[in-house]
């Protein structure tokens, strides 16, 4: 018992100290199931007998998250935290009022919440019984009331009480269950065999899911440990093809933990554009504006694409952003990462990555006037700058005399990019 209160810190037990000094508070899921899993979680959730409006009379600061539904985010009072300190976030805590929830008539949210005073009732509602558990921080007891200690052990996600109704409740559950499957280092927890089967007969639950939530648990899915065999596993429950339909799968990885590119890696063998199934995705997902420019890039790559020529690599250096070259080198796995460090090995240009040829010294050297031609043709020219890593102007122009800058296709001159 003594192990998990001294699981707290000193800011944690400010919080519930206060709590407690007017009501019952208790810790509850996830910093409890992972501390008795010996994991040191990074949040805590806390359920107390105190209404919302008691919980931000405690404190100076605090934000109305989900006031309707008795959740308030307390955030620490100044001395109680200071933004020196290693952190880079300050911490926050959030706590809810015990509830008792009621029907989930459109399969998302209960109809209606009544506050209640009892954590085993509370704990009742919950979805698995490795989050059912909380922890009374005065006496550093563990209530467990639906074995989720023996599960933790046998490394099974049980729903609380009877599977159908758990999962009827929320369909974001089905991937909420597949996400705990992920224990870290202790390997890949098993779904009960309820549990699995509510899932298989239930995946019409996750049209009533908005597709923000479906992507934050795929994307949470990716970032574990044991992505891979997850991935797999809800690829065989049907659950992928249900949250990325009309897309074909390949879970043959290897999965970066990028949810981006993992999310690219598990579409690679779809025949559209990268343009087409970005845009396919971001419907389906609502990925932002920078995940949908990360798919459409990797989707157009080829294995082929990657040429260890010191031009080629030059180009990748020149064109590239850090991050660019990071997920090339994540979708691509241990090619991607030798191909990265060939191109690291090459020296920097030596005129630097900017073009030493402007649009005003091109026009006086070939009489063109401002235009599409122009800009073909400057875009040309410093791309044969990188590759052949021309230190001067003079180097640069003179390549004019290898096209056919007045009659030639502008469409024909490549600008610099890569691949």
């Amino acid at each position: 018992m003594a192990d998990l209160l001294s699981r707290l810190g000193a800011a944690d037990r400010w919080v519930l100290e206060r709590l407690c000094s007017e009501g019952d508070a208790w810790v509850v899921g996830g910093w409890v199931r992972d501390s008795l899993s010996g994991l040191n979680p990074g949040e805590m959730d806390i359920a107390t007998t105190l209404r919302p409006a008691q919980i931000a009379e405690l404190f100076a600061r605090t934000v109305p998250v989900g006031a309707a539904f008795g959740t308030v985010l307390v955030l620490p009072d100044d001395g109680v935290w200071q933004a020196g300190s290693d952190a880079q976030v300050g911490p926050s805590w959030e706590v809810t009022t015990l509830r008792s929830d009621g029907t989930y008539g459109d399969g998302r949210r209960p109809d209606e919440v009544e506050f209640g005073d009892d954590i085993v009732e509370d704990l009742a509602r919950r979805d698995f019984t490795i989050n059912a558990m909380a922890m009374d921080p005065r006496t550093g007891e563990v209530i467990d009331p639906f074995g989720g200690r023996d599960d933790l052990e046998a490394a099974i996600i049980r729903a609380v009480g009877d599977a159908n109704e758990r999962i009827g409740e929320d369909g974001l559950r089905i991937m909420r269950a597949f996400r705990f499957l992920d224990a870290g280092e202790d390997g890949a927890r098993k779904l009960d065999g309820d549990l699995e089967t509510a899932i298989r007969e239930s995946l019409s639950m996750l049209e009533k899911v908005s597709s923000e939530r479906k992507w934050a648990e795929l994307a949470r899915v990716m970032q574990g440990r044991m992505r891979a065999e997850v991935l797999a596993r809800m690829a065989d429950a049907g659950l992928l093809s249900a949250v990325l339909d009309e897309t074909p799968i390949r879970i043959d990885g290897p999965f970066s933990g990028v949810p981006a590119v993992d999310l690219a890696i598990l579409c690679r063998g779809d025949s559209r554009s990268g343009v087409d199934l970005a845009a396919h995705l971001k419907i389906l997902l609502r990925l932002s504006n920078d995940e949908t420019r990360t798919i459409t890039f990797l989707h157009d790559l080829q294995n082929d694409d990657l040429v260890a020529e010191n031009t080629v690599l030059r180009r990748y250096n020149a064109a590239l952003s850090d991050q660019m070259k990071a997920e090339t080198a994540a979708y691509f796995g241990p090619a991607g990462e030798t191909y990265a460090e060939a191109a690291a090995s090459i020296p920097p240009p030596r005129a630097g990555n900017r073009p030493l040829v402007g649009g005003e010294a091109l026009m006086q050297a070939t009489g063109l006037e401002a235009g599409p031609r122009l800009g073909r043709l400057k875009g040309w020219l410093h791309r044969r700058q990188i590759e052949d890593d021309l230190a001067t102007a003079e180097e640069v122009l003179s390549l004019l005399e290898s096209i056919d800058w007045q009659e030639g296709e502008p469409e024909s001159w490549p600008a610099l990019t890569w691949p």
